[in-house]
């Protein structure tokens, strides 16, 4: 059984709800070009890409937050999908908000996707790396989809927590506020009508 195809409607939103922006962002056109290319591929900063930034920052505790978010990702990932299973026992059953099993999938890899955009806030020392027109786009799309926000945010929020979990308290305090932003971000979005 193949899986339905998406709307037109829903792949253009797709390209638009980019929820990372670096508009406002005062650094290097370097290091500009070294986050918006990572952006643009989905991938999280490299350890030459993470050096390059650190230099032009010089504050060298990011790479080591930075460094354990990226190869830490699956554990915390897996640890936040746990939460949300926890607090949500029926939501991959028919009926449930990530039934069938590709629309969990779905979550699943935005709780990865979520937690690169962080990392992106953190290396650059930006809480405000959100794009406030991307995160329309995904409330939109998030609408469109029927996308259960509730389990989204508890997701986040095991997302922050287990990733906290694996840093020292400066790292933690240094972090933190990147986490809230998007939590604050998706708690604003309006739920499915």
């Amino acid at each position: 059984m193949s899986k339905p195809a998406l709307s037109p409607a829903v792949l253009e939103l797709i390209t638009k709800a980019r929820i990372v922006s670096f508009a406002t962002w005062q650094d290097t056109s370097e290091i500009l070009q070294i986050f918006q290319a990572a952006d643009d591929q989905r991938l999280y900063l490299t350890d030459a890409e993470l050096q390059q930034v650190v230099n032009h920052s010089e504050k060298s505790a990011i790479i080591a937050i930075v460094t354990v978010l990226r190869e830490q990702v699956v554990d915390i990932v897996n640890e936040a999908r746990s939460g949300v299973l926890t607090a949500f026992p029926q939501i991959l059953e028919p009926g449930g908000g990530l039934y069938p099993a590709d629309r969990a999938d779905a979550c699943w890899r935005d709780f990865w996707q979520f937690l690169r955009c962080i990392t992106y806030g953190i290396a650059g020392q930006r809480a405000d790396y959100l794009s406030t027109e991307g995160l329309r786009y995904m409330n939109l799309l998030y609408q469109e989809l029927q996308v259960p926000l509730d389990a989204m945010v508890v997701g986040l929020q095991g997302i922050k927590s287990a990733a906290l979990r694996r840093m020292d308290e400066e790292q933690q305090q240094l972090s933190g506020v990147y986490f809230d932003q998007l939590i604050e971000a998706l708690s604003q979005f309006q739920p499915i009508k």
